[in-house]
């Protein structure tokens, strides 16, 4: 949810009885006080992606002087924020992983949340376990560390599953894409509501950039680019500038053939743009019993595994 969880969508999401945390991905300070300036007086997280930050412990200590007491990493060694996050103001630090090991070194690192991402989330993350799997393993692995549980998550029959699994409480992404308050543009809102395949790839960060370190994948929504260039990235990467700048010329034209609009597989049931406070209240409300039968939707392309910003509901 870089760059779309702004502090609007955040300030929503904790007015509703979640706690909503602005995109800060590879950690642009002028952008994250920004939106920290639209949320002034409600209380909201900043989430990093933790190996694009590299030495920038500044941007760190930079949300924390704000008053920032919730910190979220994610997709690298959190240790050196960990200590800042602790020893300049006390903050909560939550970091994401995608694998018991991961959840294991970040404990040993200070965390004092993990959030378990099964392979269905939106955006990166790895071709790991799915949600029901990693859920209950991370629990086991960390207690009595809580442990929250991300990936298609969308409705309360979704949440009831995931705390049903052990999970202290859930990540929504994607649902929360398709709201009113999101920073992105009608159209790819609109295809939020309209799609339902999903696909990991890494097509989009060799269009868009910065190529992610070996391993990691993101789930978006399948569209022509995807189908173009899935399995032909050798292919791609021999013509790549000329590529880029089409991929740049596109996306200004919000052209939803080529650029990326990232997706869980909870998608499928994402079927109207809402307020951001109905989507959380909705959530959070007991699921009806017609819901509570149906499994977790996990539709992606056929012959691919089922598999954010992000907001929490501790």
């Amino acid at each position: 949810m870089a760059r779309i969880a702004g502090g609007a969508l955040a300030a929503a999401v904790t007015l509703a009885g979640g706690l909503g945390f602005i995109g800060g991905g590879y950690g642009d300070a002028t952008w994250v006080d920004e939106q920290l300036d639209v949320a002034a007086g409600v209380e909201v997280g900043v989430g990093f992606i933790t190996w694009a930050l590299a030495d920038r412990v500044a941007v760190v200590g930079r949300v924390l002087d704000r008053g920032v007491r919730w910190l979220w990493l994610s997709f690298g060694d959190p240790s050196v924020f960990v200590r800042a996050a602790h020893d300049r103001g006390g903050a909560v630090v939550i970091c994401q992983v995608t694998s018991v090991a991961e959840a294991r070194r970040v404990v040993d690192a200070g965390a004092d949340v993990v959030v378990a991402q099964g392979h269905e989330s939106g955006g990166h993350g790895r071709d790991g376990l799915p949600m029901s799997e990693l859920v209950p393993a991370v629990v086991a692995a960390v207690d009595p560390v809580p442990v929250l549980a991300a990936g298609g998550i969308g409705t309360a029959a979704d949440r009831e599953r995931a705390t049903g699994l052990g999970a202290a409480g859930v990540v929504v992404g994607t649902r929360l894409y398709a709201s009113h308050e999101a920073l992105d543009s009608d159209p790819a809102k609109h295809r939020l509501v309209s799609s339902s395949m999903t696909r990991r790839t890494t097509v989009f960060d060799l269009l868009r950039g910065p190529e992610w370190p070996a391993g990691h994948t993101g789930r978006a929504l399948v569209n022509g680019a995807v189908e173009r260039w899935h399995g032909r990235e050798h292919e791609l990467r021999a013509g790549l500038e000329v590529q880029r700048s089409r991929y740049r010329q596109s996306a200004q034209v919000d052209d939803m053939d080529v650029r990326v609009v990232w997706a869980g597989t909870g998608v499928s049931d994402i079927h109207e743009i809402l307020p951001a406070g109905d989507i959380v209240r909705a959530i959070a409300a007991p699921a009806a019993p017609e819901q509570r039968a149906v499994p977790a939707s996990a539709r992606t392309v056929p012959g691919t595994r089922p598999g954010s910003s992000r907001s929490v509901r501790p």
